[in-house]
């Protein structure tokens, strides 16, 4: 690596540059911030709302209409650090490029949150301050951590009924067991919000009341009767940063004072190695310490030289590789996004790790072998696309029209293959079958299908065997709605859909011995095949595992693959009802062999009899997802919106009371809750929300099985 990582003539060298990713449960404030972050940036001129549908971020038609997010969207920003002198700044008087994506909150597009995260060197945790900690807001702090995401938290919504600035740290502790101690504490909540304290320069920062932007605030001494709330919340820091940073614990351990900037330099190490979390207090949509926010991203969040080197194999030889921050190393990208535009067709979004990528350049992608030539790179400002000429190390762009590319790939120098760690993504969970009106959307259709489901690693595309109807398949009624709105707006395909289906599953209870024979015999050359196993259930979420403990040779080894391809064919119908089977483990004990009729297509074949032979001795059962619901009610309602989860099947794990709301917690199968928003709405006269994400699987219980096996005949 070279010793400065920089090339001379980037704009803005890599020191100065935050990739940054906001992200929260739903509602809790994101695209709002995002619009605010820009608005104070100068990026933007006017501040755009979500419930007018006038935000840059929220783009496409779907998100405006619901108010929701629905695509990740990358903008870049640029920010200079204000000189104050009575407020120490790690990098004042510097301008700064920070490139944000905003994220969905919606369990539907969890996808979106994941490869995000997957190419983030930092990320804004959004919590929302009335109801703190809630599920999706879990769920992202778990994605954040799984790619070692380092982050900062924003406690939003101070201006609300009900909004608890250290209620909600006290969730984040206890829920997310988070290390997450305030820096900047917000003065008042609801309709007396003024501004927040600061609490490393031991100053009051006050947005004047005049200013509806909140672009106008001056720096104060700390009000006298905060001063005491300022002093615990100083010493909490120097005590947590001192238990963690060596430089910070010998200053404290000598009783020596502790300097706001060595604090702000510790507190930067901590975070930035995933063992502290600070926390800021505000409202994005009262603009009320949105500035102080993006001077504390620039403060405490990484720089891409900050983080460890990516990790990646060889292609060839399995050997694990790293690839350091440096626009001299070799290049190499993550492609973690596609993307139809309408204005400039198809957009693969990147992000560069080392190297850099200029127009006319050639990449290579090592999973399919090819090369392509790039013809055109733009980045995302705000809502404009501007064309740039080279991008390098630690940049996030787009190449337009890049051929033979899924998310997930690498794209890098030929001579310097690698394979980047792709974004994992969870299996869909609910599935529908589609059919076009006319014969003429047929074509349009399947061209249309292939497309988003190229875009959408969480969506699938499938046609039914049995009955020849194309099915999709996605994570939740949301999700599918959405694509067949997509359908029609973007593609002009008008289709009919059938009922969502569940996304059952199969496995066994006992362990079992299955046999298997194929024998044909018609004059000539024959068949023959015999194979014996062993089935066995597998811990939960382990899937298919197979041994092969054939002793003997009663099976010759060039059979061995047939017989596990036959296994794997097997496990994708059970015997109950003919879903896919999870859980268990095959082992292939026995057998035996012909010598002129044995070959692979019979020992394939007799290893599906075998195991279809096991499964159905090993007492098998049908199971379902079960669904994480999260209620949250006014309390009057709380007897009702209960007594119908019960109805559902549901299991009440647990309820908490705040601020006025009931809080109910329960495991409900995905099967019963058709319908929910509409039945709540109802029962709660429009006052509740909830929101539900996969969980695990479980047994169906016989009547209902009984059903389901009886509605699939019929279909």
């Amino acid at each position: 690596m070279s010793t400065n990582p920089n090339s001379p003539n980037r704009a803005y060298p890599l020191e100065k540059t935050r990739n940054i990713g906001i992200a929260a449960h739903i509602d809790a404030g994101k695209t709002t911030l995002t619009e605010r972050i820009l608005f104070y940036t100068g990026s933007i001129h006017r501040m755009g709302e979500v419930h007018e549908g006038t935000t840059v971020t929220d783009w496409m038609e779907q998100e405006r209409e619901r108010g929701i997010t629905i695509t990740s969207a990358a903008t870049t920003c640029f920010w200079l650090q204000i000189e104050q002198p009575e407020i120490v700044k790690l990098y004042p008087g510097q301008k700064m490029r920070v490139n944000i994506i905003d994220t969905p909150g919606h369990v539907d597009f969890t996808a979106e949150v994941e490869r995000s995260l997957r190419v983030l060197d930092g990320a804004i945790a959004v919590f929302d301050a009335v109801a703190g900690v809630q599920p999706q807001s879990e769920t992202v702090w778990r994605q954040a951590t799984k790619y070692n995401v380092p982050r900062i938290a924003f406690i939003n919504k101070m201006d609300r009924v009900g909004a608890d600035f250290n209620a909600a740290i006290d969730s984040m502790r206890k829920k997310l067991a988070a290390n997450a101690w305030p820096v900047l504490i917000p003065i008042g909540a609801e309709d007396y919000l003024k501004g927040q304290l600061d609490v490393v320069n031991n100053k009051a920062v006050i947005y004047a009341d005049h200013d509806q932007h909140g672009s106008t605030y001056t720096i104060t001494d700390v009000p006298a009767e905060l001063q005491g709330v300022v002093d615990t919340a100083y010493a909490n820091l120097v005590e947590q940063i001192a238990n963690l940073d060596d430089e910070i614990g010998a200053l404290f351990l000598e009783e020596k004072p502790v300097t706001p900037a060595q604090l702000k330099a510790g507190i930067r190490r901590q975070t930035i190695a995933n063992k502290f979390c600070p926390v800021v207090g505000g409202s994005a949509f009262k603009n009320k310490g949105v500035q102080y926010l993006v001077d504390t991203v620039i403060d405490y969040l990484p720089s891409p030289l900050d983080i460890p080197p990516a990790d990646g194999i060889d292609p060839d030889t399995l050997a694990p590789m790293a690839v350091a921050t440096d626009d001299a190393g070799k290049f190499c990208s993550l492609a973690f996004k596609l993307w139809s535009d309408p204005f400039v067709g198809k957009l693969v979004f990147f992000r560069v790790y080392s190297g850099k990528l200029s127009k006319g350049d050639t990449v290579y992608n090592p999973r399919t072998n090819k090369r392509e030539r790039i013809s055109r790179i733009i980045q995302i400002q705000a809502d404009k696309r501007e064309d740039v000429d080279t991008v390098y190390s630690g940049d996030i762009a787009a190449i337009v029209g890049i051929k033979n590319i899924t998310t997930g790939d690498t794209l890098c120098d030929e001579d310097h293959a690698i394979l980047l760690e792709p974004p994992s993504f969870p299996d869909p969970v609910i599935s529908m079958s589609i059919e076009p009106k006319t014969k003429q959307d047929q074509e349009k259709m399947s061209v249309a299908l292939s497309r988003l489901a190229e875009e959408d690693p969480t969506f699938r595309v499938f046609t039914n065997e049995d009955t020849g109807q194309t099915i999709i398949a996605g994570m939740g009624e949301l999700h599918l709605e959405i694509i067949r709105d997509r359908l029609l707006r973007e593609f002009k395909v008008e289709a009919n859909s059938g009922k969502p289906q569940i996304a059952y599953r199969e496995t066994i209870t006992v362990a079992a011995k299955g046999d298997g024979k194929l024998v044909k015999q018609s004059g000539g050359r024959g068949q023959y095949g015999h194979v014996v196993v062993n089935v066995q259930p597998n811990e939960r979420g382990k899937g298919l595992t197979i041994e092969n403990k054939v002793v003997g040779g009663t099976i010759p080894k060039d059979y061995i693959p047939a017989c596990k391809k036959g296994i794997e064919e097997a496990v994708l119908n059970g015997v109950v009802g003919g879903y896919p089977v999870i859980d268990i483990n095959v082992d292939i004990i026995d057998g035996s062999y012909h010598e002129v009729d044995s070959n692979e297509m019979a020992f394939k074949m007799a290893a599906i009899f075998a195991v279809k032979d096991g499964m159905k001795k090993a007492k098998p059962i049908m199971l379902e997802p079960i669904m994480r619901v999260e209620n949250s009610t006014p309390e009057e309602f709380q007897g009702d919106i209960m007594g119908d989860l019960n109805r559902r099947r549901g299991r009440i794990s647990q309820i908490e009371h705040k601020a006025g709301l009931s809080i109910v917690t329960a495991e409900v199968p995905l099967a019963e809750m058709f319908g929910y928003s509409t039945a709540i709405r109802s029962l709660s006269k429009g006052r509740s929300s909830y929101s539900m994400e996969p969980s695990h699987f479980e047994q169906v219980p016989e009547q209902v099985k009984a059903a389901v096996l009886d509605q699939k005949a019929k279909q």
